[in-house]
């Protein structure tokens, strides 16, 4: 099989290593508008792995990339995930992308039709939350005869937190501040309801050195799930896992209109308020140093309660963070498994629809990253 992979950050990065270690996986290529990023990664593997220079608006040179490749992956700004799917179902090539906005997402699914016609899989949202989230939801939605309810919290947080956030950059600073002022879609009472981000914090308990975190909501974490769910739980939330005190913080910035893209006219220059907090969050917060995934699922159902926790680190041998390791091989799990023939069916779907749970998680235990599932 032969893999694409567009976009050559971090995540692109994370996949790229997971993608070479397939002893099925013949080939991959990694792209990106900066040829020299790509090459950078593909000197790492140069067995397998090969860099070329692309321009994702330029769909005519993105079609001609994709032909010859099994499936692809989006590793680039969500924005351009839709002519990215358009372009996948043209080539005939499988592709999933790592998602974060339901616009974008309803988008790609809506291409349902053209995808099936084509005997291609576009499937969105393949990261950690939205992404792996849904299929953890999916397999544990097995075990209940009559569930009744989802809650789902996740956090990429740092190892050793410090002032005045306790919280580092872990992937793109504009999708963190869309995460914190977009409102969140939540089932309550079996209804689609729309609730205000950053509200409704609740104290959760981890094995130490974590001890008391908080959660609160956040947007696009339950992407899907609402619609696959609807009519068949009462309630299914997501919330965003933090160290104590992170959300009161960061919601005084949001209140004081840090958060705001309306344009201000200071000392004669016109700025956006979000633009200069995004600059500052990049320039002060840390980036790079050891990093941790928290995961918790939990079902109610048929009278009992099942819990899913996941606590991954940093990787110290392959220094991939927690952040790329629960969100790049996820979706990488997701292009081989369709590359292989191992969804249940073709089409423009969410991944909780068309992608076995039970091969996922065993496709998750193998790269190491473990679910401990404990009733109660």
């Amino acid at each position: 099989m032969r893999m694409l992979v567009l976009g050559a950050g971090r995540m692109g990065l994370g996949a790229v290593h997971d993608l070479v270690s397939q002893p099925d996986v013949t080939g991959v290529t990694v792209a990106d508008f900066d040829a020299a990023k790509a090459h950078d990664i593909a000197r790492r593997y140069p067995s397998k792995v090969t860099a070329a220079q692309i321009d994702c608006n330029d769909h005519a040179a993105v079609v001609a990339l994709m032909r010859g490749h099994d499936s692809a992956i989006s590793c680039v700004n969500y924005w351009l995930n839709e002519r990215l799917a358009r372009a996948a179902i043209e080539a005939g090539t499988h592709f999933c992308d790592l998602g974060g906005n339901n616009d974008v997402v309803d988008a790609e699914l809506a291409l349902d039709a053209e995808a099936r016609a084509a005997g291609v899989n576009i499937v969105p949202d393949c990261g950690l939350a939205p992404g792996m989230v849904a299929v953890l939801v999916a397999h544990g939605a097995q075990q209940f005869q009559q569930l009744d309810e989802v809650h789902i919290r996740v956090g990429g947080l740092p190892q050793d937190p410090r002032p005045p956030l306790d919280y580092q950059l872990v992937f793109s600073v504009e999708g963190l501040i869309n995460e914190y002022i977009e409102p969140a879609r939540v089932i309550r009472n079996g209804k689609v309801t729309i609730v205000e981000s950053m509200t409704e914090v609740e104290s959760l308990e981890f094995p130490p050195p974590f001890g008391q975190m908080e959660a609160f909501q956040t947007s696009g974490g339950t992407s899907t799930l609402v619609e696959t769910f609807l009519g068949n739980v009462k309630e299914l939330d997501y919330k965003t896992i933090r160290f104590p005190g992170h959300c009161a913080k960061f919601k005084t910035m949001i209140d004081l209109g840090l958060c705001s893209s309306e344009p201000m006219t200071v000392d004669g220059v016109t700025v956006k308020p979000r633009r200069v907090l995004g600059d500052l969050l990049v320039q002060n917060l840390p980036h790079d140093e050891p990093d941790v995934v928290l995961v918790r699922v939990k079902f109610a159902g048929d009278g009992r309660r099942l819990r899913y926790d996941i606590i991954d680190r940093q990787d110290p041998e392959t220094g991939l963070s927690a952040m790329m390791r629960t969100t790049a091989f996820p979706a990488s799990i997701v292009a081989l498994m369709m590359a292989r023939g191992q969804t249940t069916s073709r089409g423009a779907l969410p991944q909780e629809r068309c992608i076995p749970p039970d091969a996922f998680m065993q496709e998750l235990a193998q790269r190491k990253i473990d679910v401990h599932i404990s009733e109660g």
